[in-house]
């Protein structure tokens, strides 16, 4: 019998619930591996595809998103081996999934912790809901590769956002890798969108557009691009959430920051009845 020829896999981005090559062509090599090298156009095409996600995924019911969370995590289960496999290792594998459940867990219970009726003076009702921003850039983390990158694309969605995620260019194949277990996971198409390559090509047109509303600096480390970032968001008065330390301890229990600096507070008055 002849020796086969293995097939190499090219690792594409993840758009609008599918799997495009960049539009510009260019791809590098990572571990043996060619991943797709997004371009600007690849940054506005993942916004476009987010954009048209946000009303049917933040018109789902809360219970509905923890549901497909938890099914990110089932499916994420049994794909531990393909991770360890990209040399991810095992114990981050585990508490990748760990996270997902965590945040499932919070879908349909956040509203009651962070909304609730007002006390007020008068014949009526004052209460304040939880609603999401909208669109949401993420920068996503270096290291750790996996159990970062759940730990900024679950708080983000859980709420109802829709993100464009820019993964981190050195370790691309778990966010791609991520992507195939999101793609099988009931999550709509648009609500992740996920772009492998340089940051300082897509995060900028992501800082500027005007069809995003919020952007998570977490994984920039440059201080420079940071601030040119920041300035950038400015123009639209994006929500821009810092980088995180050089430090950070993504194995803690992350609490409820990451989620309600996403949401805006709606407050609602209603007349008592008779």
């Amino acid at each position: 019998m002849s020796e086969r020829v293995a097939v190499r896999k090219t690792y594409k981005l993840f758009i609008g619930g599918k799997f495009p090559r960049s539009e510009s062509g260019r791809s590098y090599l990572v571990q043996s591996s060619n991943v797709s090298l997004a371009s600007r156009k690849d940054a506005r095409d993942a916004v476009v595809a987010a954009r048209a996600a946000v009303k049917g995924w933040a018109g789902a019911t809360a219970y509905n998103r923890g549901q497909i969370l938890y099914r990110a995590a089932e499916m994420l289960e049994g794909r531990r081996e393909q991770f360890v496999a990209l040399g991810i290792p095992g114990d981050e594998v585990d508490a990748a999934v760990d996270r997902w459940v965590w945040y499932a867990g919070w879908a349909d219970k956040l509203a009651q912790v962070y909304g609730g009726a007002n006390p007020v003076a008068g014949p009526y009702f004052n209460i304040s809901a939880p609603e999401p921003t909208g669109v949401v850039a993420v920068v996503a983390p270096e290291s750790p590769a996996l159990l970062g990158l759940v730990s900024v694309i679950a708080p983000a969605i859980v709420t109802g956002n829709t993100v464009v995620v820019a993964a981190s260019p050195s370790e691309p194949l778990a966010a791609v890798t991520l992507a195939e277990v999101l793609a099988t996971s009931d999550l709509p198409g648009g609500v992740v969108n996920i772009l492998t390559g340089a940051i300082t090509e897509t995060a900028p047109t992501l800082a500027a557009h005007m069809d995003v509303n919020a952007i998570d600096l977490t994984g920039v480390t440059d201080a420079a691009l940071a601030t040119d970032l920041e300035v950038k968001a400015a123009e639209n008065l994006k929500r821009v959430l810092r980088p995180a330390p050089a430090d950070h301890d993504w194995s803690v229990v992350p609490g409820l920051d990451r989620m309600t600096a996403l949401l805006e507070t709606k407050t609602v008055w209603h007349p008592k009845g008779v």
